[in-house]
């Protein structure tokens, strides 16, 4: 498998390379070159496979032969080590919890399969020099990262996240850890670390001292796993005759994007829906034809508040730049913080389900697109775990609920980040330390 800059301006790479790079030299993402449909008998046949075989049946096109069958399948068992359950919210709505993992949240398996490849590249190549994974976080990215990449070798991971503007439980789980990992507090929104990760990977001076890599998910290691979470939904759920229908909270908008790569695969999805807030790029853009990115605004969905998508043309990529055919596969809508928590208090009292603030938002888009659709069956994302947002989950819901071990192991232990407010302080740390 080979892959290309989406900007038409690089060399095709292998897949190892497009992980070690992140970026195209040319700024732009990579995507496969060729994406091959996976046959019928795969789908009549998923209810008896398990969930490593149905990822490996799906990714393996993407890798290649540059990991070997059976190493792949180890790597695959070990970052799927968790599950994903599938809860009936009523006889037309399920959701799809994807926070079980070791951080509580979906990012858990592209970062834990993105440092699995790495460290096999590192072990295959002993005289390689450290790699550098340079990330931004809104949110749950950082966490995940950190607890993915935590002790691989030959891998340092430096993490920017905005000051202030992620909750106490993320920014835990990326300040703590030590090792090989290092957390810079950034004085600004996402989209300043965003632009800092972006511009150090241009950055002659750097690509001279350090081989750097992202585990945004504009990396394909990154961005390709999650398309897993809509095979295994499909796997569970009991009646296949109705159209589905996947409600994705987004921001970044790696996760949907994903789900439409296993939809070109063959997996029969009906339509796509995004949830945001009030950084409403895609929703605004699906409305007027005007693709307009904006500077996000701080919501208390703080994963999706990001107002320059990175991954979106990915998407556009897969519906082949086509206004229209995007149109026809994905609607979108955007909703306040006081919806939001309304959405949040309704699903606790008449469905006794606690969502947290991106998992409401993807139950609203949902009921929207249903309330227009009714002969379909929709399912919508639970992305990240509601312990996380304890500070906007309305009292009487938060007073209640447990604490998983996850949480609780990390809560009492020291943070310990570097502040910077702008890219000349980072590329001084990233040139002096090694």
């Amino acid at each position: 498998m080979t892959y290309f800059s989406l900007n038409h301006n690089a060399p095709e790479v292998t897949f190892e390379e497009a992980v070690v790079r992140g970026l195209a030299p040319d700024k732009g993402l990579y995507f496969p070159k060729t994406i091959q449909q996976l046959p019928d008998s795969f789908f009549q046949n998923i209810e008896t496979l398990s969930h490593v075989d149905i990822a490996f049946e799906a990714i393996k096109q993407f890798v290649g032969d540059e990991i070997p069958e059976a190493q792949l399948k180890e790597i695959l068992k070990d970052v799927l080590s968790f599950d994903f359950p599938l809860v009936e919210i009523d006889k037309s709505i399920a959701t799809l919890e994807l926070y079980h993992g070791p951080t509580m949240a979906f990012k858990d398996v592209g970062a834990r399969f993105m440092a699995r490849c790495l460290g096999y590249f590192n072990s295959k190549n002993l005289n390689t020099e450290n790699v550098t994974v340079l990330v931004a976080t809104s949110g749950d990215t950082g966490g995940a990262v950190a607890n993915g990449f935590l002790g691989v070798n030959g891998v340092d991971v430096v993490i920017l996240y905005p000051s202030g503007k992620v909750s106490d439980i993320q920014e835990k789980q990326l300040t703590t850890l030590g090792q090989n990992i290092t957390a810079l507090e950034v004085d600004g929104v996402f989209d300043d670390c965003q632009t800092m990760v972006k511009t150090a990977f241009l950055d002659e001076d750097l690509k001279k001292a350090r081989t750097l890599t992202s585990a945004n998910s504009i990396n394909i290691a990154r961005w390709l796993p999650q398309m897993f979470y809509y095979f295994f939904a499909y796997k569970t759920l009991k009646d296949k005759s109705k159209k589905l229908i996947f409600s994705v909270p987004s921001g970044n908008y790696g996760n949907i994007c994903a789900g439409m790569m296993a939809q070109k695969l063959g997996l029969p999805i009906q339509h796509f829906v995004t949830g945001t807030n009030a950084n409403n790029i895609v929703p605004e853009y699906l409305k007027t034809g005007d693709y307009k990115t904006k500077p996000s605004v701080a919501t208390i969905s703080n994963a999706m508040d990001v107002g320059a998508p990175s991954n979106f043309i990915r998407i556009e990529e897969l519906h082949n730049n086509s206004f229209k055919q995007l149109k026809e596969n994905l609607s979108g809508y955007s909703y306040t913080d006081s919806e939001t928590i309304d959405a949040i208090n309704y699903l606790k009292t008449h469905h006794n389900y606690i969502a947290d603030p991106h998992g409401a938002i993807g139950y609203l888009a949902l009921k929207n697109y249903l309330n227009q659709n009714p002969d379909s069956f929709g399912i919508f994302l639970e992305t990240a775990h509601p312990i996380k947002f304890l500070p906007v989950i309305p009292k009487q819901i938060a007073d209640n609920m447990e604490m998983p071990l996850q949480t609780k192991s990390i809560l009492h232990k020291e943070k310990k980040s570097i502040k910077i407010s702008n890219y000349n302080q980072l590329k001084h740390f990233l040139l002096n330390n090694p």
